[in-house]
């Protein structure tokens, strides 16, 4: 597990106590899921954010953004890694958390979210 806790610790003070929250360990990192489905994360020292995979394309484009791979695949729609140059200022976390946030809402909640263990 590799992930910068400072980082981890401004995502988890950003989504405060959202109902349906909950942290797991995922990709190599730690995941912040609503009602079960995945919203932000962070992963080293980067945002992992899950968005409407329409606007992929259009977000690669922002300030620290870049493909979201795993073990040899491309980039997936709807998955992006976002550098510190992308989150360093609160307004940037929030705004990159929001995107994240607004996509996991708009999913149906998973069968038992809510019922993983949450390290919050």
């Amino acid at each position: 597990m590799s992930y910068s806790a400072p980082q981890a610790a401004r995502v988890r003070k950003a989504l405060g106590s959202r109902p349906g929250l909950t942290e797991k360990e995922m990709f190599g990192g730690v995941a912040f899921l609503l009602d079960g489905n995945m919203a932000v994360g962070v992963r080293d020292e980067d945002l992992i954010v899950r968005v409407e995979p329409g606007e992929t394309v259009a977000l690669l484009k922002e300030p620290g953004a870049k493909p979201f791979t795993l073990a040899g695949r491309g980039g997936m729609a709807g998955w992006l890694l976002v550098d510190p140059e992308g989150y360093e200022s609160e307004a940037g976390l929030r705004t990159w958390i929001a995107r994240g946030v607004a996509y996991a809402s708009s999913l149906p909640a998973k069968s038992g979210a809510g019922k993983s263990k949450s390290k919050r």
